[in-house]
């Protein structure tokens, strides 16, 4: 038995909670869930001073391992973040929510080019951390912010949770985030929601859902916000895929105008802040889908920025999905054969996640149908990377 588990078992035998047991050393409650975890190993004066609380004659301390667990960097970034609370004057202080609201930042910055299993991992830890200085003591201001870095974390969670194909905890997530944003009185956050819930829809082949949705999104969404214009976007895809043409345009209008006076963002990478430059690929998909070959100089602009912006890092992931869009526009231009060369770059490069594998699958029957040469290896591909297993 390890001293973690043998914690675990002194503190249920004894009817000890994990944060009475840190008011009794004294210690921080979160490094007591660390030390019960194995993911912390206490110094020789904290085993002793656990031993001796639970009255474990000894026992608990002589489990205490001689060498040290190394700390990953998230529990590095999590005890960085705690520090900071524990030397300021409130329970949760200024400090500590700019250095979460700085994290949000920048795990929404990192969706782009990380994959959902390490971001989702990163994201839930942080909302665990949240979670806990729930229960500190704060000012009513301090509340509803910790309450809005709470709402972004469980809807970049929920985000994460989607593309992995999670989708019964992509939705307890985005009704936590729409509970939370709902108390934060945050209509940004709220909105987002719903789109991503319309995005799901559409995926799910629930088009008249997706397009009541992506509206409602509208209506919540503050005019001059991304959620607004994104919310805009996924109404014009929903359409594209009901095959209403009249008003699959009249969507990208919207869009167009609601783009054109934008700056480019400080951090267009930012998953929840809009990129003029995403238009471009809403557009080539959103056309592709209603067959409009006006789609393939769209996709083959979005792909070569993508993968050789003029500044910033490449999107791997966005070239990726991007590859397929510029597959459907392909087709829709009469040209099956690039169409699977195009499709086959995307599933072997790594990069594609669960929830866009169906559009894969469309190219897939497409590029069957017309008895493409290459359609061959591409579906054997997609089976051996993709497709579900067992």
């Amino acid at each position: 038995m390890t001293f973690g588990e043998k914690l675990r078992q002194l503190m249920a035998e004894r009817q000890i909670s994990q944060s009475r047991l840190a008011g009794l050393v004294p210690c921080n409650s979160g490094y007591v869930s660390r030390v019960a975890r194995g993911l912390k190993v206490p110094s020789e004066e904290m085993a002793a001073r656990f031993d001796e609380v639970l009255d474990a004659g000894g026992e608990l301390a002589a489990l205490r391992p001689s060498t040290p667990v190394a700390a990953s960097p998230l529990d590095d970034e999590l005890e960085a973040l705690d520090l900071v609370r524990r030397v300021t004057a409130s329970d949760v202080g200024e400090e500590t929510l700019v250095a979460l609201e700085m994290t949000v930042d920048e795990l929404a910055s990192a969706y782009p080019r990380s994959a959902p299993g390490e971001l989702l991992a990163r994201t839930c830890r942080h909302l665990g951390y949240v979670s806990r200085l729930m229960d500190a003591r704060m000012t009513l201001s301090e509340r509803r912010r910790l309450v809005v870095i709470g709402g972004w974390l469980s809807l970049l969670a929920a985000t994460c949770d989607i593309d992995l194909g999670r989708r019964p905890v992509a939705a307890a997530r985005l009704r936590t985030a729409a509970q939370l944003a709902e108390q934060a009185g945050h209509p940004e956050i709220l909105a987002w929601t719903l789109e991503t819930r319309a995005w799901q829809r559409l995926t799910d082949g629930d088009l008249q859902e997706a397009v009541k949705l992506a509206r409602g999104a509208q209506e919540i969404a503050p005019r001059d916000g991304s959620a607004f214009i994104q919310a805009t976007a996924q109404e014009g895809r929903a359409w594209a895929r009901l095959g209403a043409g009249p008003e699959t345009r009249e969507a990208l209008a919207r869009v167009e105008q609601l783009v054109e006076p934008l700056p480019m963002p400080d951090h267009p990478e930012h998953h929840y802040r809009y990129d003029p430059a995403k238009s471009d690929a809403y557009t080539a998909t959103t056309l592709a889908w209603i067959g409009d070959p006006a789609a393939e100089p769209y996709a083959r602009g979005v792909l070569t920025r993508l993968e050789r912006p003029s500044s910033g890092p490449a999107r791997p992931r966005r070239a990726a999905s991007a590859r397929l869009d510029l597959a459907l526009a392909l087709l829709a231009a009469d040209q099956p054969d690039e169409a699977a060369h195009m499709a086959l770059e995307a599933v072997t490069s790594g990069r594609l996640v669960p929830s866009n594998y169906w559009r894969a699958v469309e190219v897939i029957a497409a590029v069957e149908a017309r008895s493409v040469p290459a359609a061959a290896e591409l579906n054997e591909a997609y089976r051996e990377l993709c497709a579900p297993t067992g």
